[in-house]
Parts: C-alpha cells; structure tokens; sequence
C-alpha cells in the first residue's frame, strides 16, 4: 500500500511540476464572442445556418484562406483543377487523426461530403457530381459544372471535416452533445447561448503553414462566452473577467485606450447591417414603400453618430473588399429623403398632422425587429427615428439572439434590423433564395428573374471572370427591387488584456479566427 501511496505521490508530483515548467501551455483564455455569432444552437457545420469562431477550432477544413482571399494547404497537401473545371484531384495530409482516434483519409472525405446531401448546406457540394476515391490519400470530384467558388467552400467554417462515423452514431445531437474533428482543440461542453468550452489537442501535429505555431496551441484551455451586452461585455474585459472581446464596439474605443492594460487589434470588417423587409407583406409589398424605407436611412450619420466615423457606409448587400460589390452607380442604395417622401406619395400614403402618413385612414405603421443586445437596440432605435422622419411610424420589438432566427421561420415579421458576418457573394443567394423562405431568407424575397440570374450566378460560371460578372447582375437586381435596406460596414476591432494573452504581430488571416488564435498565448 506505501509503496503505491508513494508512487501516487510521485506522479502527481511529476505531473504538478510538468505544469509548472510548461508556463503558458497549462494557461485558459477567455473570448467573448462577436455579438453576431451569439445564439449558434450547433456546432454541426453540414446543417448549420450560424457558426461561431470556436467552430474553426474544432474542425480542420482540406484549405485555408489567407487576407489576400488566396488559398493555401491544410488537409490537402496540393490540388489540381482540370482545364474545363470538370475534375478536382486533391491530394491528402497523412498522418491526420480525428478526435476521437478515427484516421482521416480519402474515404472520410467521400463519406463527409455525402453527408450534405439534402441539408441546407447541400449547395455547398451541389456541383459535385460523384466524389471517387482514387487511394487512401487522394481524391477525385468529378463535377456537374464547373465551380469557380469551390475553394472558398472548401476553407469556409460549413465545411469544416466532420468525423462521419461519429457523426452518423450521434444524428441530432450531433453539434450540442458532441462534436469530433481533427483540429487543434475538443469540444469539452457548450451550453446554448452562454458558453462553450475547449480543450487543446495534445496530438495536433498537421497545423497550415499560415500559422508560425506548426505544434499543439499554446494554452490548455479556451472558453468562449456569449455575452450579448456590450456594455457587460466590456467591463468583464476591463475587471478582468475575460481576457479577448472578439468584437469592441467603437462606443468603447476611448475607454479601451485609456486602460494601460488593454490593447487592440483591428481588420477589415467582414459583417454588413442591414434592415431587411418582408415583401410579401403590407406595406412592403409595395416596391416604392421599400424603396422609400431604404432611402430613409441616413448611413452617414449612423457612421458619424453612433460607430464614430469608424467603418463605413454600406450601400450595397455586400461588404466592399469583394468584385461583386461593384455594382453600377444607379443601383447603389443612398439616404436620399426627398425621392423617399415622393415615393410615399406616390403610393398614397398622405402625411398627417401628427407626422404620419395614412392611407385609406390606416397610419403608416410597422413592426421593426431586433436583438436583444444593446448594439443592435441602439442602431434600431436610431432606424427607427429616421424612418419616422418621413412618415414611417416603426414599433420596436426585441427578441433574444437565440430565439429570433425561430421566429423569423413563421414568416410574420415586417422588417428586421440585422448583421451577417460572411466574405463572399454567395450570401446573396444565401439571403434571397426563393428555396430558403423564412429563414434565411427573411426578406420572403422570391422573384423569377431573380431566381434566374441566381441560377447563372451560382452554377453557371465558367471560370472567376464570370463568376464575378453573374453576381453583379444578380446583385444589381436584388438591389433594384429592394427587399432591404443597407446601413453600415463595421470595421473588425478585437480588444485583448495585454497582461494575460500574447497577439501575433503578424496577422495572415482575414479575420480574427482560428489562424490568429494557435499563434496566441497567455501570459503567465
């Protein structure tokens, strides 16, 4: 009995020192999550509509997409591209394990990809016609079109590689009780819409070469918080209760700098705002009363007034670094109240005494939605003013982030103010798909022409060039019809104790996700 006492002791000793002399690598960080990804109810990337940054931690995707928007190896070691974009070769890492112990190899991509198959995201693969797995580390789609995008797919959070076996054994509760991939950290627990928490991969050893740290992370532990006050969001920062906001509002710019112990790191945005509208129903089913709404808002003093000059103006469904933004002038949305007003009076909506407008003795009023955190209320409550300005009359109703995408499902909402968070034109087909009424599709958007040039501009591509040039002309045309209205392109502000975590110099991601993230450390 001593002799295994002292054994015990021994080892825990060991053990307790190992930690010790590890410095860092024992260490927890603490995000809190963009107020826009708060509320994600899965962590199964194949079915998911909302993904949050803690999913690229999990999962591993066969590509990695750098600021510059080109690709780079991850559990593909190279690819080759037939010349008529009809055939993909992918040539796959060895030595990659699942979480779980599974080998990833040819066969786990043929039997993930099938897993799309009748799922929401099933778009994402549409264009493969039959995967064939030509060995154990290399295969072959053969495709039904040629796919100009399928590289972005491939390295977006959605096709992060799902472990199938696994996948198949846990089928609901696939993504909330569980969730095994190959990447650098497991999912330990998540409650929905409070926290998730993640513990590092000790086996991890086929990282992307844009990542300096080609070993495990170097902490133990991450927990990402939802917290969706920003006003709560910050204190926990500044008191020291979390060590990362992955999104600062600009309201908190001058107090972060004003604490010696706090820093801030700053990216291109990759989110939009919006105010979307229902077009199928009153008064938005009538184009001039949507136009008018749209023109309504005044971009530039929501920049100004609320964000502080920092970010930018949106005009357009998409964020400004992408090709298909460019669309022409005349389609651009602008605050432009005088065409607003006449367009209201157009359609017979007379302006009363009290400042709202009436029709056939029924007032001008709608039920605008929002999210429950003070971010969203705020730049609502400010729509809602501007609206009024021309005879709008909008009631304000607040929902719970992770309610609100349930109960935009049942189709009864007028307008909504809401944020995406995406880097590529496919958001459009993704928000005004006549297949996706309701959610995500809350605008009810459901047009032939649209759904035409839509078909073009997904599957009809040969190559980048058209590609970019199809979802112009279906951009231009959603924007012409104007089931939304654009507000504000935010810049990606990340704030961070300097005393508990190191942040790389050097960032070679687009965003602040998982590529920055395994360069990181705590301090101890």
């Amino acid at each position: 009995m001593f002799h295994r006492l002292s054994r015990a002791f021994l080892a825990s000793a060991v053990s307790a020192l190992a930690l010790m002399t590890s410095g860092a690598m024992a260490q927890e960080i603490v995000f809190v999550l963009n107020t826009s990804e708060v509320g994600t109810p899965t962590y199964n990337p194949v079915v998911a509509a909302n993904l949050n940054t803690a999913t690229n931690l999990i999962y591993d995707r066969l590509v990695e997409m750098d600021m510059n928007r080109d690709f780079h190896p991850h559990l593909a070691e190279s690819w080759e591209e037939a010349e008529d974009g009809m055939s993909w070769v992918f040539h796959l890492r060895q030595g990659v394990t699942f979480h779980n112990g599974e080998p990833f190899d040819a066969q786990t991509v043929a039997d993930w990809l099938a897993l799309f198959k009748g799922s929401d995201n099933e778009y994402m693969v549409q264009a493969i016609d039959k995967v064939e797995v030509v060995d154990d580390t290399t295969v072959k789609l053969v495709m039904k079109n040629p796919e100009p995008n399928l590289l972005y797919n491939l390295g977006s959070a959605n096709m992060g590689v799902v472990e199938p076996k696994s996948y198949v054994a846990l089928g609901e509760d696939y993504g909330v009780t569980d969730a095994i991939g190959t990447g650098p950290f497991r999912l330990e627990s998540f409650a929905v819409g409070q926290e998730t928490v993640l513990v590092r991969n000790d086996d991890y050893a086929w990282p992307t070469e844009l990542t300096a740290n080609q070993g495990p992370a170097k902490f133990e532990r991450a927990v990402f918080r939802e917290i969706p006050e920003d006003s709560t969001a910050f204190l926990e920062l500044k008191t020291g209760g979390v060590d990362m906001l992955l999104n600062v509002p600009t309201d908190f710019l001058g107090e972060v700098e004003k604490e010696p112990d706090l820093g801030t790191v700053t990216l291109p945005g990759v989110d939009l705002y919006y105010m979307v509208m229902n077009v199928t129903k009153a008064p938005f089913d009538d184009i001039r009363v949507r136009e008018a709404a749209a023109k309504a808002i005044n971009q530039q003093e929501i920049l100004d007034n609320i964000y502080n000059g920092v970010g930018l103006v949106a005009d357009t469904f998409l964020i400004s670094g992408l090709a298909e933004s460019h669309v022409a002038d005349q389609y651009r949305i602008r605050y432009d109240p005088m065409r607003a007003n006449a367009l209201l009076d157009e359609a017979g909506w007379v302006m009363g005494a009290d400042g709202i407008r009436a029709k056939d003795g029924q007032p001008l009023k709608i039920d605008l939605w929002t999210q429950s955190d003070s971010g969203f209320r705020r730049l609502t409550e400010v729509v809602q003013a501007q609206l009024k300005a021309v005879g709008i009359d909008a009631t304000i109703t607040t929902f719970d982030s992770s309610t609100i995408r349930d109960e935009y499902k049942n189709g009864e909402h007028q307008a909504a103010v809401r944020s995406y968070f995406w880097d590529n034109a496919d958001i459009i087909d993704w928000f005004f798909g006549g297949d996706r009424l309701g959610y995500p599709n809350i605008s009810m958007f459901n047009d032939p022409k649209a759904e035409e040039l839509r078909a073009k501009a997904m599957t009809g591509s040969r190559n980048r060039e058209e590609r970019v040039a199809n979802f112009i002309a279906y951009h231009e045309y959603v924007l012409s019809q104007f089931p939304f209205g654009p507000i504000y392109q935010p810049m990606a502000i990340v704030g961070y104790n300097k005393t508990r975590v190191k942040v790389p110099e050097n960032l070679k991601a687009p965003t602040f996700q998982h590529l920055a993230i395994m360069d990181m450390e705590a301090v101890e």
